[in-house]
């Protein structure tokens, strides 16, 4: 089923602000992105698909950086079988996942400590 247009979210981009029918990865800060996905991807393209997707229910950067630290930390106490679900039945090694996880949530922190308009957007 197709989300509604009638979807609106406000973005502070910088010291602008833009409305956003969906929010998407391109509407995040350079550092959310590359700290985020961009370490996903690192381990595995299905990592990054994850947090990906995760941008489409989100209001904004700040509601992301959340739900991406709360996904992380569940993915961290997965059990096998819900990683294999996770990831198509194709998990990667369970300590490089994990190292992985990890070094997205330390770069979560960092994230939360840069107030939005220190960020940097495209």
């Amino acid at each position: 089923m197709l989300r509604s247009a009638q979807r609106f979210y406000t973005a502070n981009v910088g010291s602008k602000q833009r409305k956003i029918v969906q929010m998407d990865t391109d509407d995040l800060s350079k550092e959310s992105y590359e700290g985020i996905l961009i370490e996903a991807e690192k381990l595995t393209y299905d990592l990054t698909l994850q947090f990906g997707v995760l941008s489409g229910d989100c209001k904004n950067e700040t509601d992301y950086v959340d739900r991406a630290e709360k996904l992380t930390r569940e993915i961290l106490q997965a059990e096998d079988w819900e990683l294999d679900d996770l990831f198509w039945g194709n998990p990667p090694d369970r300590e490089k996942l994990n190292f992985t996880l990890k070094k997205i949530i330390g770069n979560i922190e960092k994230i939360k400590k840069i107030p939005i308009e220190n960020r940097h957007y495209d």
